[in-house]
């Protein structure tokens, strides 16, 4: 692939295209999980995720992170509104953790019928497979998609097939997601509190801290029972290995991988949508809510994340051997560890450096690039650098002093306070 010069690098930030998916819980009044159906039937942009409490919230394609928040903002108004209209009033949970959990059957897999009943019996094989309590997580789903007129110059300067050009660049950018993507966990972690019903039945009502900054993307959140190992030098290779994960039972369909980066194609999520249509964006699948920002995303964390994709394209390198990718994704859960001294990175050279010393590392190479190239970017970058040299600007450090004692009747308090936010 042809570097990405300095004038690529401000026409794709003018050129980007955001998405979000924000997951939350609808809760009762005395923070439990809600048992009434989705209360969005017929809404695109409000739909179920595993189980009938749990909305996702889709926005559409936006220009700029200002203008995608304000979607994300606009649709959590209407969900906040219907739920506050409904015959016994619920609220939305603003935290990635769970609250109250009263055993298993206290979490509803969300139910279809007729033809679409094939969605609730694949939530009944992950309960089945994972347990229903580590489906009650929550997070962001933060997608983007390059500038095409960018992409489509790039393509014509390497003399190469755009839709081929288009697929390699993001199946490269990928794999650097998979190499550097434990950044963004620390960065983005702000859910070191649990309510001990999550790891104990029925034990309701006492706080609970186990180290972790973000339990969902630590060695308890979303993950394979395996480690897979992955083709990122074509479509075809890379479709291949899932499959071959789904044909030996390792999954059940290539959406059960669990990983923290996906290529998503043009149209719905399938391979033979990869292999036929090609890849249309790229899925970041590690952000926690945001309890400390109204809409759960703060838009400089949104700007951040495209200059870190954009710092990553640039980036020359080669394919990931196995034994490296493996370490990787270790990266990922020891990067969502609470004490960042303590936790370790294993850079691709090898080099094992703490948590807090490797971020450090990748922040300042983002930071010394962007003096180069986008200097008005450099506060947005500075904002990541102060949650790693001072704790009172990390989020799992703030929400750990304020939430760590009582955190599901603070988290009520809060939450109401959001409901009531909407109705002024």
């Amino acid at each position: 692939m042809n570097p990405i010069s300095k004038d690529n690098i401000r026409s794709f930030l003018n050129e980007g295209t955001f998405g979000l998916e924000l997951e939350s819980h609808r809760i009762t009044r005395d923070a439990h999980l809600s048992h009434t159906p989705h209360p969005f039937p017929d809404d695109p942009h409000i739909v179920r995720d595993f189980s009938e409490d749990q909305l996702e919230i889709n926005t559409s394609p936006e220009g700029s992170p200002e203008a995608v928040r304000k979607q994300l903002a606009f649709h959590l108004s209407r969900v906040r509104k219907k739920l506050a209209e409904m015959e016994t009033p619920e609220l939305l949970w603003p935290f990635s953790n769970p609250p109250y959990i009263m055993n298993e059957e206290d979490i509803h897999i969300a139910q279809w019928y007729g033809r679409e009943r094939a969605s609730t019996t694949y939530r009944e094989y992950l309960a089945d497979r994972y347990g229903r309590y580590k489906m009650t997580y929550c997070g962001i789903h933060f997608n983007y998609s390059f500038g095409e007129a960018t992409l489509r110059k790039l393509a014509e300067e390497a003399g190469a097939e755009y839709p081929l050009y288009r697929n390699r660049f993001y199946l490269e950018l990928a794999e650097k997601v998979a190499a550097y993507g434990w950044l963004l966990v620390v960065l983005m972690a702000a859910s070191p509190v649990i309510d001990r019903s999550l790891i104990e039945r029925g034990k309701t009502g006492r706080s609970a801290f186990q180290g972790l900054a973000s339990p969902r993307c630590s060695e308890f959140g979303y993950w394979n029972h395996f480690t897979p190992i992955l083709d990122y030098r074509s479509i075809p290779d890379y479709v291949a290995i899932i499959q071959q994960y789904v044909e030996s039972r390792l999954l059940k369909a290539a959406r059960e991988l669990y990983y923290p980066v996906r290529i998503k194609p043009f149209g719905k999520y399938t391979l033979e949508g990869l292999l036929e249509q090609g890849i249309s964006h790229i899925e970041l699948r590690m952000v926690d809510l945001n309890p400390l920002d109204p809409v759960g995303i703060d838009v400089d964390d949104i700007r951040f994340i495209e200059l870190f994709l954009l710092w990553l394209a640039q980036l020359q390198t080669g394919h990931m051997r196995t034994d490296q990718q493996i370490q990787t994704v270790q990266n990922f859960k020891n990067a969502a560890h609470y004490d960042l001294d303590l936790a370790r990175i294993t850079l691709l050279s090898g080099r094992s450096e703490s948590v807090r010393e490797a971020s450090g590392t990748i922040l300042n190479w983002i930071h010394e690039f962007y003096e180069e190239t986008a200097p008005e970017q450099l506060p947005v970058i500075r904002k990541q650098i102060w949650k790693i040299s001072c704790e009172e600007h990390r989020y799992a450090s703030i929400v750990l002093k304020q939430y760590g004692d009582g955190f599901v009747k603070k988290g009520l308090e809060l939450a109401l306070q959001r409901q009531e936010e909407q109705n002024v």
